[in-house]
């Protein structure tokens, strides 16, 4: 490690004080070995002996006993610590080198710098710091509560296994391991977390946080939502159960082109697939109070979730670089195809979007990583009525049926009722939702959608479409 410091910069040093990457000590303490592992923990920095801390050099002694002292102290921590031993004057230099292998512990624990103080790591600390700096995987680490095949959900594994393509009759144990879902140990069948994700029948019995939450708003904000939906099925259908709630509530506009007709979407979908598929296989899997969210607005789709860009991402590296925070559950993604080679999917969103008409996606990271679509212009106006006063959409039979049978505040049931349909939600999907979503129905109590006390209401708007020829002739 070449280093080497000229007085002048030693000069330099002693006025600066002491600060993240600068520790003064008088002589070779007993904290000394504290010091090492705190700077290697966190930027490298140097230790200045025979200075206190106001920066007076009372300078030390050089001998060779010293510097060996200081390489074995150094070679001692866990894992050990590069330094570079240098006098300068009276003054010797230990340059501490950033660790590769982080964190770094001595005999009395964990420690790293904040500003110019060297503190211990806590337990929960310590945890987080293995977590940041990726030396544990979530992903790869054995679920203690899973019990096999208790806990097995074979319908699941079954699905995965034909969306893989894998043939024959394999024994379910064998391919779990093979796959690295599972691992053999003292006779018996202990599941990774990503095996767990997949695999389990209740996912959220052992990840409270393993569920897509898909909501369709009114406007342009959260102010009023018209439907909301929790999905945790596992990570697969989540996933297509996701996209199904998108499908449902987008348009879709259609050409003819030489006799055949052609669905134009009006967003992206393959793109807002692989944004979805991202954001279950990217997110930190580690933050146990968020989940994965796709918000419906009236001018954009958002894909959210937790924690941000891995560590060493900037925006400015996406679709340039990649790095798999959790790279088992993107293998097991992998192998149903349900994602290409790593490192593609920003360019090909990017590229769908183009394909189809759409503007390009927008990414924000912070805490969060959030992923905004918008819709094709051209299919918004063919599918969208822009003139004021119109219905923006398509006024289906169902919602025209609803829309007949209304009759000033009805509650849910009494509307479902009336229209002789016994299932929830199919009437929410077919028929409320819908009719909420053109303006032609409101709720009474907008802020609190799943308010007992809610009723419905035909709205001015859906009054005029009632006025239009052949509106009440529609039967129930």
């Amino acid at each position: 490690m070449r280093c080497s410091v000229t007085p002048d910069q030693l000069d330099i040093l002693l006025q600066e004080g002491e600060g993240t990457m600068l520790e003064y000590k008088e002589g070779l303490s007993a904290s000394f070995a504290r010091e090492l592992v705190a700077l290697a923990n966190t930027l490298g920095g140097r230790i200045l002996l025979g200075v206190r801390d106001d920066g007076t050099v009372i300078g030390i002694n050089d001998s060779n006993e010293l510097r060996a002292r200081i390489q074995d102290i150094a070679r001692n921590c866990d894992p050990p610590v590069q330094v570079l031993v240098e006098p300068i004057g009276k003054v010797m230099v230990v340059t501490v080198r950033e660790s590769d292998a982080k964190p770094v512990q001595c005999r009395e624990g964990f420690f790293w710098r904040q500003g110019a103080v060297t503190q211990k790591l806590s337990r929960n600390e310590i945890r987080d710091f293995f977590r940041t700096e990726g030396v544990i995987r979530f992903d790869l680490s054995i679920n203690s509560r899973f019990r096999f095949p208790e806990d097995f959900d074979r319908d699941k594994f079954m699905r995965w296994l034909e969306l893989s393509g894998i043939s024959g009759r394999p024994r379910t144990e064998d391919v779990l391991v093979n796959i690295e879902a599972a691992e053999r140990s003292g006779g018996r069948l202990l599941f990774r977390n990503a095996g767990v994700l997949f695999f389990a029948k209740n996912v959220r019995h052992f990840f409270n946080q393993a569920y897509i939450t898909c909501l369709l708003a009114k406007g342009t904000d959260k102010v009023d939502v018209l439907d909301r939906k929790d999905f945790d099925g596992g990570i697969v259908a989540d996933i297509e159960d996701a996209m199904r709630f998108i499908e449902r509530n987008t348009r879709t506009a259609y050409r003819i082109e030489r006799l055949q007709r052609e669905n134009i979407p009006e967003y992206p979908m393959k793109a807002l697939r692989e944004a979805i598929t991202n954001a279950v296989m990217h997110r930190d899997w580690f933050v146990d109070g968020a989940n994965v969210f796709v918000e419906l607005y009236t001018d954009r789709i958002e894909v959210i979730s937790p924690g941000g860009l891995p560590k060493g991402m900037t925006l400015a590296d996406l679709g340039r670089k990649s790095i798999r925070r959790n790279a088992l559950i993107a293998d097991l993604l992998h192998r149903i195809e349900f994602i290409e080679k790593a490192g593609t999917g920003i360019r090909r969103m990017r590229d769908e979007a183009r394909e189809r008409g759409c503007p390009d996606p927008v990414y924000e990271a912070t805490s969060f990583f959030t992923a905004s679509f918008y819709p094709n212009p051209a299919v918004r106006e063919q599918v969208m009525g822009e003139v004021t006063g119109e219905v923006t959409g398509e006024v289906t039979g169902e919602v025209n049926r609803l829309l007949v049978v209304m009759k000033g505040d009805m509650k849910r049931q009494e509307i479902q009722a009336s229209l002789g349909l016994k299932h929830e939600d199919h009437f929410r999907e077919a028929y409320l939702v819908p009719s909420l979503k053109l303006g032609v129905v409101e709720m009474t109590i907008p802020d609190k959608p799943r308010s007992s006390k809610q009723r419905y209401r035909i709205t001015p708007l859906g009054e005029e479409v009632l006025k239009k020829p052949g509106k009440r002739k529609a039967e129930k």
